[in-house]
């Protein structure tokens, strides 16, 4: 249990009224904005837009699309038709793609929102021509290709069908998805490339994206006209074999509810998996999985457990972590600070995201996704 430096011990609420909830979440749109203009920069001509699906990756679309609106992105990317209602609303100006192309049924309602579904089948491109005869125009939208994810897209062979089908449309933009970009050195990226290229053969004049978050530092650049960064923003690092270039942007507390002494030998939560090796204190915060803090954060002989920091130090979870509480060892934190009522960091500058996905056997990108609803939040910057 390792003592941490002074300077990362701030753990008090931010000075305003406090919270009655028992976790604290708290968004930097300040590092959202950085990180996004650091990305923009590296994307040197291309233009950098930004993914702001699952509820702006758990942090709050409306908050994140306006900060970043403010940083200067004018595209944005959604999963589904709810989202992109959502995001025209709040940049009525922006170009907005669904990456769920044209789901069945959906098209009067993405073609009135002015949104551009991202297209990957013969049979979304006919239901889209055949909105735009409805609607009285040729409507816009990207063509997806899969370079090797085989989920969604049209296959790079059939590019030159796809251009001459899609002369019922207005495309804006060909796509594709990189599978492997977080490893630069992994062969695949370059097929993905080449093939992309191929297709782009059979769309002269057209803008083209591949480069997700950890593309946009893949060596070979492959920005083409616009990358589409997201876990990258949000503070998740985009080149894991390597230092975390991104600023944290999320920074989660929760608050002690529970502080009592054990002898050897009692055990703590469902099952007794936890067995008090010496005299112990422990405390209970009042977070657990319904707040998106994985099950799988329990310990087990192959893995350590999550981690809270109390008064500095580092302090484990223990027993399992159920619905609404985690239990933490708190005998080697400073003396007083683990009482009931005060905050323990769970995430921020000491255990970024990266590292409480790691010791949930899970990914950043899941963590920050399932972020509960019932903590308090906050904005800041």
């Amino acid at each position: 249990m390792g003592i941490i430096s002074p300077a990362k011990r701030s753990l008090t609420a931010p000075a305003a009224t406090e919270p009655v909830e028992t976790g604290l979440l708290t968004i930097d749109l300040s590092a959202l904005a950085a990180n996004w203009r650091m990305l923009a920069a590296l994307a040197g001509s291309a233009q950098c837009g930004a993914v702001v699906k699952a509820d702006g990756y758990g942090l709050g679309q409306a908050a994140v699309m306006r900060a970043l609106s403010g940083a200067g992105c004018k595209t944005f990317f959604v999963a589904n038709l709810l989202e992109g209602e959502t995001a025209r609303a709040l940049a009525p100006d922006a170009a907005i793609y669904v990456l769920d192309g044209v789901v069945p049924g959906c098209a009067p309602r993405l073609a009135a929102a002015e949104l551009r579904p991202c297209i990957g089948s013969f049979a979304e491109l006919e239901e889209w021509a055949a909105a735009g005869v409805t609607f009285g125009r040729k409507l816009e939208a990207a063509l997806h290709f899969d370079t090797g994810m085989n989920r969604l897209g049209f296959a790079p062979r059939d590019a030159a069908d796809v251009a001459i089908r899609a002369r019922g449309i207005a495309p804006t933009l060909i796509m594709s998805h990189f599978l492997s970009s977080q490893s630069a050195d992994d062969p695949v990226n370059d097929r993905q490339i080449a093939d992309f290229l191929a297709a782009r053969t059979h769309f002269p004049g057209l803008s083209g994206s591949i480069a997700n978050s950890s593309g946009v530092f893949l060596p070979q650049k492959p920005h083409f006209d616009l990358v589409r960064p997201g876990y990258a923003l949000y503070g998740g690092n985009p080149t894991p074999q390597a230092a975390n270039p991104m600023r944290p942007v999320a920074r989660l507390l929760a608050r002690i509810v529970s502080v009592r002494d054990l002898t050897p030998g009692e055990t703590v939560g469902y099952d007794g998996v936890w067995k008090a090796p010496r005299p112990s204190r422990v405390a209970t915060i009042g977070a657990g999985y319904a707040d998106g803090l994985p099950i799988s954060a329990t310990a087990a002989p192959d893995k350590p457990a999550g981690e809270a920091i109390v008064g500095g130090a580092r302090c484990p979870f223990i027993g399992r972590v159920s619905m609404d509480y985690i239990v933490l060892d708190v005998t080697d934190a400073p003396k007083g600070a683990a009482e009931r009522g005060q905050w323990v960091e769970l995430l921020g500058e000491t255990i970024d995201v990266e590292a409480l996905a790691g010791r949930a056997r899970t990914i950043g990108y899941e963590v920050l996704t399932r972020l509960g609803r019932r903590y308090s939040r906050r904005y800041a910057g």
